[in-house]
Parts: C-alpha cells; sequence; structure tokens
C-alpha cells in the first residue's frame, strides 16, 4: 500500500472533517482499498475495515503506537507502547457467518454499528446489533445472556479482527483492566495532527517565501523543515 503525501493527507482531513466517527472510517478504507468498490464497504465484516485500516496507518505513520489508556480501577494514566504487526489476528479464511442456538448470524458490519449508534443502553445496543446480523430466526426478544454471551463469542472467533481489545496492567494499583483501540478513531486523530502540522507550514514558508500551497507541499519533509528552520533562525 502506498503511503499518502503531504497533499493525500490534506484532502483527506477536508473529506472527513465534518464526517462521523464510523463514515470517517469508511472513508479511509475506501482510499486504502481502492479495489473494493466504494458502496461495499459499509456491509463488509469489521475484521475486513479494520485490516485495511491498520495497512493504512502503517503506511502513513508507521508500526510502531504511542498511546494511553486511564485504569478502569484507580483512573491512573497508562502509557502504551504497540506495534501494529502484533495487534491482529490471522484470518479465519472462511465465511464471516456463524451458528449458535438455531441462529445464523453474520459478522457485524459498519451499517450496523451506525444503525445503533444511537442506542445509550449496552445491553439493547446488542441485541439490536444481533438482530440485524441474524440471517434466520431473528427472536431477540427470548435470547438469554448465556446465548447472548455464546453469540459474542461466535461472533468473535469467525471475524477476530473486528474489535482490538488490549490487557493492560496497572503498575499504580496492580489491577488489569481491558482497553479497545478503535483504529479509525487513532488514525484519523493521527491525520488530523498532521494536517494541522502542514497548514502550519504552508503557513508559514508562504508568508516568508511567497510559495503557493502546492509548491510547499511539493518538498520533501527535510528541505520544508530546513526552510522553516531558517525562517526562524
Amino acid at each position: 500500500m502506498r503511503a499518502p503525501g503531504p497533499t493525500d493527507i490534506l484532502a483527506l482531513w477536508e473529506r472527513g472533517a465534518r464526517r462521523h466517527v464510523l463514515d470517517r472510517s469508511a472513508m479511509l478504507c475506501a482510499w486504502a482499498r481502492p479495489d473494493w468498490p466504494v458502496e461495499s464497504i459499509a456491509d463488509r465484516p469489521l475484521g475486513q475495515v479494520t485490516v485495511a485500516l491498520m495497512q493504512l496507518r502503517e503506511a502513513s505513520f508507521g508500526t510502531r503506537i504511542e498511546s494511553h489508556v486511564d485504569c478502569e480501577h484507580c483512573g491512573a494514566r497508562l502509557q502504551l507502547l504497540l506495534r501494529t504487526p502484533e495487534m491482529l489476528q490471522p484470518e479465519t479464511g472462511g465465511t464471516a457467518e456463524a451458528v449458535v442456538a438455531g441462529r445464523r448470524l453474520r459478522a457485524p458490519a459498519l451499517r450496523d454499528l451506525a444503525a445503533v449508534a444511537h442506542e445509550l443502553d449496552a445491553e439493547r445496543a446488542a441485541r439490536q446489533l444481533v438482530a440485524r446480523c441474524t440471517l434466520y430466526n431473528a427472536d431477540t426478544v427470548a435470547l438469554s445472556d448465556d446465548v447472548l454471551r455464546d453469540v459474542e463469542n461466535a461472533l468473535e472467533a469467525v471475524d477476530p479482527n473486528a474489535d482490538i481489545a488490549l490487557e493492560v496492567h496497572c503498575e499504580a494499583c496492580g489491577e488489569h483492566c481491558t482497553a479497545a483501540l478503535d483504529i479509525g478513531v487513532l488514525l484519523w486523530d493521527e491525520i488530523d495532527a498532521c494536517a494541522r502540522a502542514l497548514l502550519a507550514e504552508v503557513h508559514t514558508l508562504a508568508g516568508a517565501y511567497g510559495w503557493t500551497e502546492g509548491e510547499v507541499l511539493a518538498l520533501g519533509a527535510a528541505r520544508r523543515a530546513s526552510y522553516l528552520a531558517m525562517v526562524g533562525s
């Protein structure tokens, strides 16, 4: 996958700035996988989208991720150092479907998450999600808690990259906690920061030398940095 250049970063940033977080993920996925029909992305298993976004992140910013999470037990901020190749599970290679308690289900997609995004109650959202993903026998009201857990486990098994969960040990209190990593949110935050830094460089160099945005962005990163150093000296 080719790395997005400065003009690509700014174009993605401009297109995604006012979008919903799920729509941003779909937009970034479309850029990462131009071989996929755009209209199919919202209906692809979430794990496929996660892998595409992770590959785009690697191409754009490398394999190293520095992040943080707050301990759910004591609130301490925990610094995380992650590497993208270690975060993805091997693809199952089969159809992303499962059969649980007489119900055939498909793996959730971005369109399903968007449909339940308004639901504030986690259990109701989970049941609505199961209803959307049930290919037959959609009586989710009758689902017991145990069957619901079985459904969640089965869907995780057929689409293991749909959710990236991190097990973190808190040195402050000694407890362990689980943190979810949304690669779409992380990647967008990095694109946003990169775009704003590029705009600041354009502003400085355009003011100093009278160059256009295109002329500034056509310079390599090392040359832009050298000119910025001379402007600031």
